[in-house]
């Protein structure tokens, strides 16, 4: 579980060093249709976002359809504003019988900010593979 953290110390966490756990899914630009009046992109663009970063990849691993079944945790740490590159990127947590559970970060890098990039949210989505049927489908060891 991602503990909850105070807006210092996630400042000062999304600018240090650290650098993207697990591979990258998607990249896209904010625009100006997913913001609100001031400029800020909607949490709800961005949750889509990484959502489905994180069913390219839980696809990838079942070798078969998922679906998503839970986001179990969600932490923003930083608005993302028009104009910036969003980067998702996703490493598994877990992978059940049925199920695989992705931690996503999403980290932007702002043209204001040549070479810089910020994590400015994280979460932890669930994912089941499912069958032609939509019922649940055993991941076997081979296609993990």
């Amino acid at each position: 579980m991602i503990k909850n953290k105070t807006k210092t110390e996630s400042e000062s966490e999304s600018e240090s060093s650290e650098t993207p756990l697990g591979e990258l899914a998607i990249r896209t630009l904010a625009m100006p249709a997913d913001a609100n009046p001031d400029g800020d992109i909607f949490g709800g663009w961005l949750l889509s976002q990484m959502d489905i970063a994180g069913g390219i990849v839980s696809k990838q691993i079942a070798k078969s359809r998922t679906v998503t079944i839970a986001v179990n945790s969600m932490t923003f740490y930083r608005p993302v504003v028009v104009g910036d590159i969003l980067c998702c990127y996703c490493s598994v947590q877990s992978i059940g019988k049925t199920s695989i559970s992705l931690l996503v970060e999403a980290w932007v890098s702002r043209p204001t900010e040549i070479g810089s990039r910020v994590k400015v949210t994280e979460g932890i989505f669930t994912y089941v593979c499912i069958d032609a049927t939509r019922r649940p489908k055993k991941i076997t060891p081979s296609q993990e």
